[in-house]
């Protein structure tokens, strides 16, 4: 695979950021395998969500360890996850890629504005 390098920087990226900021890395992951590995728009959430189990389990090893999770939120989460997640992978199909884009940019500056204003 010709792309192995720049995906394998792509995942340190996203998963630094996602363990450093408490997010899923697919707010790095998601335009990075648009923009610097040319996947089409509904591919590259899909590829991001294919990693998400692995991310989240490294990252939640050095929480856990120092006993930072709230396992009681944790699993009541994850039920409301589980369910969400399906039914958005589900419509993904759907949505025009210009669309999902937009609507990725939308969320991503709607968190970002958030925590300016709120921090």
């Amino acid at each position: 695979m010709t792309d192995a390098p720049k995906a394998m920087t792509l995942g340190l990226v996203a998963g630094f950021i996602g363990g450093l900021f408490g997010v899923g890395g697919g707010i790095i992951m998601v335009p990075g395998l648009v923009l610097w590995l040319g996947l089409e728009q509904h591919r590259a959430h899909a590829t991001s969500v294919a990693t998400i189990i692995a991310i989240a389990t490294a990252g939640v090893i050095p929480f856990a360890i120092d006993n930072e999770v709230r396992w009681d939120h944790a699993g009541w989460l994850l039920i409301g996850a589980l369910t969400g997640a399906y039914f958005g992978a589900r419509i993904v199909a759907r949505i025009p890629a210009v669309w999902l884009a937009r609507a990725f940019v939308v969320v991503a500056l709607a968190a970002a504005l958030r925590f300016l204003v709120t921090s």
